[in-house]
């Protein structure tokens, strides 16, 4: 009896603990917290395994995989790009490997010419006889280059001359002319491999898409109306206190079409216009901007109702936004893509600029939140066609920008009377 009691009273509260199908607690049904004050919970505290997936993203995440690449020898006619391309642990294997090659090629050639001119005879017998002298001694022989006794020390010779070490115990005489003509060979290719080598470690460290990472966008995509039109709207932002000069961004529509010959174009790419603050596609991130696209018969969203928002719509929108770094100079992309299930019907982007004594402050902990707001479930074109659905809407509450005000104890006072 006490077993089937408990299990009673844990159904009766699941009963009254729904959740959505984004895993939030719907408590207004419940008369809890008033529907028009519940936020959506923040994309960072939904873990992603818990999210279901139908389909790849095609666009911003990158779902598009090249496959039967037969001509591959173009990758290396830009070796340079194709080394910046590569993943760090390819890129220090290839700079490691490129030097102790080098060095190991001309330690080679170093011995051979050694072994040519005799030198690693006259060593041995030096070894063997101490008082026949080296170069200019009493035997009067003149190696290549002194001190080469096996290929370890030509291999060591080979490292001296290309990193321009010099330790003094190895050297190149005037005896033989090839031997200075290999010394400036090792010279040239050693800079050479430098100058590749260490642009190619600069350009992976300081990548446009480093930049990207703290342009942010917001998780969800939202539909609601604004001034009587349903809009399509998504908020960005910049981490950073230097600026992105020259931003624009722009949005296109991802989606499986077919023309009327019957051809299908899996990936068609239609752009879309794009609304801002400040007006075009330019936008001045000084502070989070919500950008918005009206959906109008000429947006391919004019016939989007709330129940194509589901994991299996074939649907996927892509931001993109561009720009020249302030420090640097260099051009840097920031890419995402909303699917159909994380565009959010009928909700709105909380305010997150509030006012203190006369500055502007932005919290950046309500960026991704949204709160319901009174939205006609119906397409665009249903809604152009019989504004009467407008009537029966009732008016959302004016959001307003808050302002803070701290009480500042003065520092010092000014007083008549003489000290």
């Amino acid at each position: 009896m006490v077993l089937q009691s408990l299990f009673c009273s844990l159904q009766n509260a699941g009963s009254n603990y729904e959740l959505t199908s984004t895993g939030e607690p719907q408590l207004e049904k419940k008369g809890i917290i008033p529907e028009e004050y519940v936020l959506t919970r923040l994309a960072e505290d939904v873990p992603d395994h818990a999210r279901y997936r139908a389909r790849e993203r095609r666009g911003g995440g990158g779902g598009v995989a090249h496959k039967n690449i037969r001509e591959q020898g173009r990758f290396l006619q830009d070796v340079f790009t194709t080394l910046v391309d590569l993943k760090w642990p390819h890129t220090l294997l290839i700079f490691t490997m490129s030097f102790l090659c080098s060095w190991l090629l001309f330690g080679m050639v170093w011995w051979l010419i050694a072994f040519a001119h005799g030198d690693l005879d006259h060593s041995t017998r030096l070894q063997r006889d101490p008082a026949e002298g080296t170069a200019g001694g009493p035997s009067g022989f003149v190696p290549c280059v002194t001190s080469i006794h096996s290929f370890t020390s030509a291999f060591l010779f080979s490292i001296e001359v290309q990193v321009t070490i010099g330790f003094g115990g190895r050297m190149v005489t005037e005896e033989c002319p090839a031997a200075i003509l290999v010394l400036i060979v090792q010279n040239i290719v050693g800079l050479v491999i430098n100058a590749i080598m260490l642009g190619c470690i600069f350009m992976k460290t300081s990548q446009a898409h480093r930049r990207a990472e703290t342009l942010i966008f917001s998780k969800h995509a939202v539909i609601a109306l604004r001034e009587g039109k349903l809009c399509f709207m998504l908020r960005v932002g910049d981490l950073r206190k230097s600026m992105i000069i020259s931003a624009t961004i722009r949005m296109q529509v991802v989606k499986k079409t077919s023309s009327l010959e019957g051809e299908v174009v899996p990936l068609n790419q239609i752009d879309i216009q794009m609304e801002n603050p400040v007006g075009g596609n330019s936008i001045f991130l000084v502070s989070p901007l919500i950008i918005y696209h009206v959906i109008d018969k000429n947006s391919p969203l004019y016939d989007i109702s709330p129940l194509n928002l589901h994991h299996h719509e074939d649907l996927e929108i892509i931001v993109i936004l561009e720009g020249v770094v302030e420090t640097t100079g260099i051009t840097t992309q920031a890419r995402t893509s909303y699917l159909a299930d994380e565009i959010l019907w009928g909700q709105r982007f909380v305010p997150i600029v509030a006012e203190e004594d006369g500055r502007y402050s932005v919290d950046y902990s309500k960026f991704g939140n949204t709160v319901k707001v009174p939205t006609p479930s119906c397409t665009a074109r249903q809604l152009e066609e019989d504004r009467s659905i407008m009537d029966t809407m009732p008016l959302s509450p004016k959001g307003t920008m808050r302002k803070r005000s701290v009480k500042l104890k003065p520092k010092f006072t000014i007083s008549d009377k003489p000290s």
